[in-house]
């Protein structure tokens, strides 16, 4: 049933409402009791022992069935609320689908680890949920515990899984944010049945060691695995069990050395690996992966049919250079083509190839590195006709950068065709080198189709004067960060604010204010 659907039958229903109790007012006084107290008694859904304590606020006499479906769409401190105030409610919050046990959604504060007290507060709110739940009709479970998971927290953890993961369950979310969390997953919980149904797995920070007796997952769509310890054996047996799996991310699982992704995984389409250092190699057989993102500079890639591939995010020391050089052969097909690197010390080459279907371009260029010629990756951008948003990110330190003010005079320009889908571009850590000032400038003189320039000279990606920021205070920079922060906002008003046409919405974001008493 849509949620149009459920609007038109509440007003069908209130209308009826209201002539119900048209006629009731009508009737003798004790007649009109007897009837609300009959039907009351007759409701299965407010047949319960503990409903004592609700207020009971009369509602609309929907079926029951509809009832249960508007309390599933709350969230769950409103489902509580509700439960709380009309015995209608409480049948259904005895089997509500949707556990978020969380410090927010628990109204505890988010820093509760070292702190025995709200640490124990936590745990005593979810024990006092999950015993009068029926642990029947559970669809979504998320638990994030901000403390302590050995000992008397791990036997916690292990009571409530049992009680909440059963059969029918759709997603499981563990997140344990204690970077050397002890807790061990228990496997078991996934071979009894309740497996079959999970098509999200979330696990942060506990260790899991999936065996070849995991008979479960085979409904298996999503799985994220963040600073869990799992070996490659392990993760295999583990994909070889998830073979409806469309989406794989795994960071910072040190154990992992080898990634071997089996062609058994036909439905795979994201691929995504991030930061685990002692990976040395990641092989690919998944025959349809179009999303890879990646971030390490030692692992050997083997990605095999790179055609399929539309989404490419690589966090990569010196990959700028080589993405030019040799992505359009072995990846045409590119349609976003994300790139950060550290160390890039050779320029954009210019060349003839081209990627013929990328739309969306993002380079960042971030660290302490010798000086980069930002006018070179010009070649990106006319290496992609049909481009339409290009962001860049340079946050860079390095006085090496020569300054237009040190050089005003013979800015560079490139001969290009002219572009005709690029819409918009923005500068992130916007500088005075003078290089960036040519490729800004050169982008306005050769797109037609630009329609927003944006030039952020803030320095920092954190704004204390941003509409619903809820940060005091921007992070403190350097002085001479800051400094380069109001050149680069000078540089922007004499040499490129001239030459924007007035079809172009030129957005120039400063250094923020309260930076004025660290100058």
């Amino acid at each position: 049933m849509g949620m149009l659907d459920l609007m038109r039958l509440m007003s069908i229903q209130r209308q009826r409402d209201q002539e119900r109790r048209r006629r009731q007012a009508q009737a003798p006084p004790r007649d009109g009791l007897i009837a609300l107290r009959d039907k009351r008694k007759g409701s299965p859904c407010q047949q319960d022992s503990d409903s004592q304590g609700a207020a009971d606020i009369e509602i609309p006499s929907l079926p029951e069935d509809i009832w249960r479906l508007i309390h599933s769409l709350m969230p769950m401190r409103d489902a509580a609320r509700a439960a709380c105030v009309s015995h209608s409610f409480l049948s259904s919050w005895r089997c509500h689908p949707n556990l978020n046990f969380s410090s927010e959604a628990l109204g505890l504060s988010k820093n509760a680890y070292g702190n025995e007290e709200l640490a124990g507060l936590f745990y005593s709110k979810v024990n006092h949920i999950l015993k009068r739940h029926s642990g029947i009709g559970v669809k979504k479970l998320t638990i994030k515990v901000y403390s302590d998971y050995s000992g008397k927290g791990s036997s916690y953890l292990n009571n409530w899984l049992q009680i909440a993961v059963k059969p029918g369950i759709e997603e499981l979310i563990i997140a344990l944010t204690q970077f050397q969390a002890k807790y061990n997953f228990p496997c078991s919980l996934l071979s009894n049945g309740s497996g079959d149904s999970i098509q999200y797995l979330h696990l942060s920070n506990c260790s899991f060691h999936p065996t070849v007796t995991l008979s479960g997952l085979r409904s298996l769509t999503r799985l994220y695995l963040c600073r869990v310890r799992i070996t490659e054996n392990e993760l295999g047996c583990l994909l070889s069990h998830s073979l409806a799996l469309e989406q794989l991310e795994i960071r910072y699982c040190n154990r992992i050395v080898c990634l071997k992704v089996p062609c058994l995984l036909q439905r795979l389409i994201s691929l995504k690996v991030f930061g685990c250092d002692k990976l040395k190699l990641i092989e690919n057989e998944a025959p349809n992966v179009s999303i890879f993102a990646f971030q390490g500079d030692k692992t050997e890639l083997k990605l095999g049919e790179t055609l399929q591939i539309k989404s490419l995010c690589m966090v990569r020391s010196g990959y700028v250079y080589h993405a030019r050089a040799e992505l359009p052969s072995i990846m045409p097909n590119l349609e976003s083509l994300a790139l950060q690197s550290c160390k890039e010390t050779a320029f954009a080459p210019k060349l003839c190839s081209k990627f013929l279907c990328l739309r969306h371009l993002s380079i960042a260029l971030i660290g302490f590195f010798p000086a980069y010629d930002y006018l070179s990756l010009a070649s990106y951008v006319y290496a992609a006709p049909s481009l339409e948003t290009f962001d860049l990110d340079v946050m860079q330190r390095n006085v090496q950068n020569v300054s237009i003010f040190a050089h005003p005079a013979d800015l560079r320009s490139i001969r290009e065709e002219q572009h005709h889908n690029l819409k918009s571009v923005t500068v992130t850590s916007f500088i005075s080198v003078k290089s960036l000032v040519e490729l800004t400038c050169h982008i306005l003189e050769s797109t037609t189709s630009l329609e927003c320039l944006t030039l952020d000279a803030s320095q920092t990606g954190f704004r204390c004067t941003t509409p619903g920021s809820k940060i005091g205070k921007c992070p403190p920079l350097d002085t001479d960060v800051l400094m380069e922060g109001h050149r680069g906002v000078l540089a922007i008003r004499r040499y490129i604010q001239p030459r924007v046409p007035s079809t172009v919405k030129l957005t120039v974001l400063e250094p923020c204010s309260c930076h004025s008493t660290e100058l």
